[in-house]
């Protein structure tokens, strides 16, 4: 069970027990124990070449009351937030997304000019069901499988690029399962978490693509 609270600048998502959590958000990330998962939006100016980023973030957080969540940032409004939710076998898993694409690439080159703004694709991925640290890896890989068919299904091409996008330069995934001394083994796709896992996560970055591509915003 969680709750959201959106109150601009912050998408925070708490959990009702504790949960285990792997990414490789900016702020506490690798595999740790947390109650909350935070999206800072960034606003015009905030951060630039001069602002030692970790430092700002963390001292953000911290003001908000925010120190123990694993942390992510983005320019994209935190209203325009996108939930998915699957249900498969009894397993219950959800999805929230932030998504802007005009820091847009294709897998194996990169863009020769920077591109404007700082786009991302935030996805913060739970399911009910307690999971090792094996099979939060294996869910968590699921997760950015599902945004990339998403996206590739969007068909959405930046500015240079031949092909549609498949990800952003920064894009941060979080993946989390209640914290309990034992959990399942395995969460490929031939299980039901890994149906369920896969099947929300492509059903938000669907709806959350299709929303900035049908209305991109002067800034993500």
């Amino acid at each position: 069970m969680l709750t959201i609270d959106c109150r601009r600048p912050w998408l925070t998502v708490r959990f009702a027990t504790p949960h285990r959590l792997v990414s490789w958000a900016p702020h506490r990330p690798g595999f740790v124990t947390a109650r909350e998962v935070a999206w800072r939006e960034v606003g015009v100016g905030e951060l630039g070449p001069e602002v030692d980023a970790d430092r700002w973030f963390a001292d953000e957080l911290a003001q908000a009351g925010l120190a123990d969540a694993v942390g992510m940032l983005t320019a994209r409004n935190v209203a325009s937030y996108v939930c998915g939710t699957a249900k498969v076998e009894g397993v219950r898993a959800g999805a929230i997304v932030t998504l802007g694409l005009r820091n847009g690439e294709r897998i194996g080159a990169r863009r020769v000019l920077a591109p404007e703004g700082a786009g991302t694709i935030n996805i913060l991925a739970t399911i009910d069901r307690p999971l090792t640290d094996a099979a939060l890896l294996e869910a968590s890989a699921l997760v950015v499988q599902a945004r990339t068919v998403a996206l590739i299904e969007a068909g959405y091409r930046a500015a240079r690029m031949d092909a549609a996008v498949t990800g952003t330069g920064t894009d941060c995934v979080v993946m989390a399962a209640p914290a309990t001394p034992e959990g399942e083994p395995y969460a490929g796709m031939h299980t039901a978490v890994g149906e369920a896992v896969g099947a929300c996560v492509l059903a938000a970055v669907r709806q959350a693509a299709a929303d900035w591509i049908g209305a991109p915003p002067s800034r993500d």
